[in-house]
């Protein structure tokens, strides 16, 4: 198993849930699995943008975006030799609220043992970035309603 995904219902505007997505800088405001990103291009995150993401328990590693569809999604890659990792994040419209689906997947030689020994690790960060982004969306919408 080289890929993982998890899926998350959010009581929030699609463009709302993006702008806390697509804030990368902030991510670790809400969510435990990110102790800093940096953006190391001053135009934001735009396609080949770069970042360097520290998170507990891997090494820090610098992550290229390489796909952006404003307003929906972006994906974004990290290499080490032998590796590649490919981390997509996606928001879509989902009755009256929104639906986000975020995914990682490995390759490369060493992807399938690397996917392997990270396989726990891997399932538990997705859920708690899943939920932290779904609090975080859900507690600014209704920071905006009532504001």
């Amino acid at each position: 198993m080289t890929y993982f995904r998890i899926t998350i219902e959010i009581q929030a505007l699609p463009d709302r849930v993006w702008s806390v997505m697509r804030d990368v800088e902030r991510w670790p405001e809400w969510t435990a699995t990110v102790t800093s990103i940096r953006l190391m291009d001053h135009d934001g995150l735009n396609v080949g943008s770069r970042a360097m993401v520290r998170q507990p328990k891997l090494l820090p590693a610098t992550w290229e975006v390489t796909e952006l569809k404003e307003g929906s999604s972006f994906t974004w890659v990290t290499r080490s030799p032998g590796l590649q990792v490919i981390a997509r994040h996606l928001v879509e419209a989902n009755g009256t609220g929104s639906r986000a689906t975020l995914s990682i997947q490995f390759s490369g030689l060493l992807g399938p043992l690397i996917a392997r020994f990270t396989r726990a690790l891997n399932q538990r960060y997705l859920a708690i970035e899943a939920e932290g982004l779904r609090k975080r969306s859900e507690t600014d919408r209704q920071s905006a309603a009532t504001g």
